[in-house]
């Protein structure tokens, strides 16, 4: 934290950074998803029924290599069961109530939960959650439509960088936790595990094997020194 940003301001920026990046995208599906065979609204609906990116391109990438309704379901269902597990992570932040509770198992994506635990207290968190998921939903929605719309005219939209935006503010939140070993080796693991077995295995499965590693190295603690393993116990 620089100056005299408060833990709820910094929350604010992070999650305006994310939702800029991450939105933008938005630009990319709508193209890939009419050109796969989709029309406008059709696409528009699986953003705002839908609404997780992952599963959403692995929807349309099967439809679009020419696969059956059944194994785009399927495939974006395998992306999708990450999202159970950060439910059960940002239970505890999002606040009581059964509507409130409704409305954040929708907010729940890769973004919301990565800019809520980057955060030092619990109504940062709090924040960092909502702003996040509810800037996505409605920026990446405008997005998915104007990239429906304007696809034939925009081309292939990864020659703009929008793909690697989202991935870049990602990186930027992850970068301050990346000071331990453990850390590193947690990290590192999952990501060379979903290199390796992406080209092998059917969309969302690399995803899933490679959270199952970073659970392990990081459940067992194998890369930390004795003065984190104290932390940790302590």
């Amino acid at each position: 934290m620089t100056g005299d940003e408060t833990p709820t301001r910094r929350a604010w920026r992070d999650a305006v950074g994310v939702v800029v990046a991450t939105s933008a995208y938005g630009v990319s599906f709508g193209a890939l998803s009419v050109a796969s065979g989709l029309d406008v609204w059709q696409t528009c609906v699986l953003s705002l029924l839908m609404f997780t990116g992952g599963s959403q391109f692995a929807f349309v990438g099967v439809i679009g290599g020419g696969g059956v309704l059944g194994a785009a379901i399927a495939s974006a269902g395998l992306l999708g069961i990450r999202n159970v597990a950060y439910g059960l992570r940002m239970s505890p932040v999002v606040g009581v109530g059964f509507w409130r509770r409704a409305a954040a198992s929708h907010f729940t994506i890769d973004e919301s939960t990565a800019v809520a635990l980057a955060q030092t207290d619990a109504d940062a968190r709090r924040v960092g959650f909502w702003a996040t998921g509810i800037g996505i939903y409605v920026g990446w929605n405008l997005t998915t439509l104007a990239g429906a719309l304007l696809g034939d005219v925009l081309g292939d939209v990864k020659t703009y960088g929008l793909d690697a935006a989202a991935a870049a503010a990602f990186l930027a939140l992850l970068w301050p936790r990346l000071k331990r070993r453990q850390a590193v080796a947690v990290a590192a693991a999952a990501a060379v595990v979903a290199a390796v077995l992406t080209p092998a295995l059917m969309p969302g499965l690399p995803v899933l094997v490679a959270a199952l590693v970073a659970v392990v190295v990081g459940w067992t603690n194998w890369f930390a020194g004795r003065s984190s393993t104290a932390e940790v116990t302590s």
